[in-house]
């Protein structure tokens, strides 16, 4: 008995999405590249997650799911890839909807080395696309392991162009466009990502928003809604470093500089990617308040937006 309603209330819990004619994107991960807590940390602000499991997040990632054909895409592929492919099976089943690809935004650690889990010593994937920037194709296809990948064809390179939509069906459309950032390796992008009636994009890593050629402010004004790099929320985070050396906005300037927009424009703005030191991290924070109460959001692991 106890298996059978097991069973049923397993079904109950995947039906509505899958019987739902929607397109989504699911939040997989808030957390900056090493996740939190972070490794080799344990101040008192990791040691908490070190000791309850469940304040643990993941990196950042987020997955499109298209119901309607049947389709997920990730947006990058993080070390925690195995756990945000499982959460993503429990609201959008693997079989029912097929992984169709992954769009990575550049060649730092939380976004690309998810892919390790696509080759033979994992699930031994077959021709999984990934759509990519051209030094990001060069990288993949020129460095081991990830050459691995490639040659056994786990992975199959997608190229992009910048500003070049691609049609992922008549539903979805992505378009990456090229963000300032530490590019040792490769280029970084964004995503604007075009549903039937609303569009979002995600902007994981940037450097500071007067270093790059459009206005974050017209932007978030374009769309529905604005997952945004929110790194470090303030100067000093990082105890005694000197964090002018970093260039990633702080959260406290970015909302600083969006304050100009109205109130329904700022709640369009989703700060993500956090480092292990951000206290939006932490639930019930003063920080986590400040946000709200100047009209912006901060993600959550499991935030589901309508597209």
């Amino acid at each position: 008995m106890n298996l059978r309603l097991a069973a049923l209330a397993a079904l109950l819990f995947c039906a509505p999405v899958v019987g739902d004619d929607a397109v989504f994107i699911q939040v997989l991960g808030i957390a900056q590249d090493a996740g939190y807590p972070q490794t080799g940390c344990y101040r008192p602000h990791c040691m908490r997650a070190w000791q309850d499991s469940s304040l643990r997040r993941k990196a950042s990632a987020i997955a499109v799911v298209d119901t309607g054909h049947k389709t997920r895409y990730l947006f990058d592929a993080t070390p925690d890839m195995r756990e945000q492919l499982y959460d993503l099976h429990r609201s959008a089943p693997d079989d029912a909807l097929a992984l169709d690809g992954v769009f990575l935004t550049h060649g730092h650690m939380g976004h690309y080395t998810g892919l390790m889990h696509f080759g033979r010593e994992a699930v031994g994937a077959a021709g999984i696309p990934v759509y990519v920037m051209p030094r990001m194709h060069t990288f993949l296809a020129n460095n081991g392991p990830w050459d691995q990948l490639v040659r056994l064809r786990n992975i199959e390179l997608r190229s992009l162009e910048d500003g070049k939509a691609v049609v992922l069906s008549t539903r979805v459309t992505v378009t990456p466009f090229l963000v300032p950032h530490r590019d040792e390796y490769t280029e970084t992008v964004g995503y604007r990502i075009e549903g039937p009636n609303k569009s979002a994009v995600f902007i994981p890593d940037i450097d500071k928003w007067e270093m790059w050629d459009t206005d974050i402010r017209d932007l978030v004004r374009s769309v529905d809604f604005a997952l945004v790099d929110a790194t470090f929320f303030r100067d000093g985070e990082l105890g005694e470093r000197d964090m002018s050396e970093i260039k990633h906005p702080f959260v406290t300037e970015s909302m600083d500089l969006l304050m100009e927009l109205d109130k329904k424009e700022r709640a369009r703005v989703i700060f993500i990617h956090m480092n292990h030191t951000n206290p939006l991290l932490i639930d019930g924070s003063p920080e986590q308040a400040a946000v709200e109460s100047r009209g912006f959001r901060y993600a959550r692991e499991g935030l589901r937006l309508d597209l």
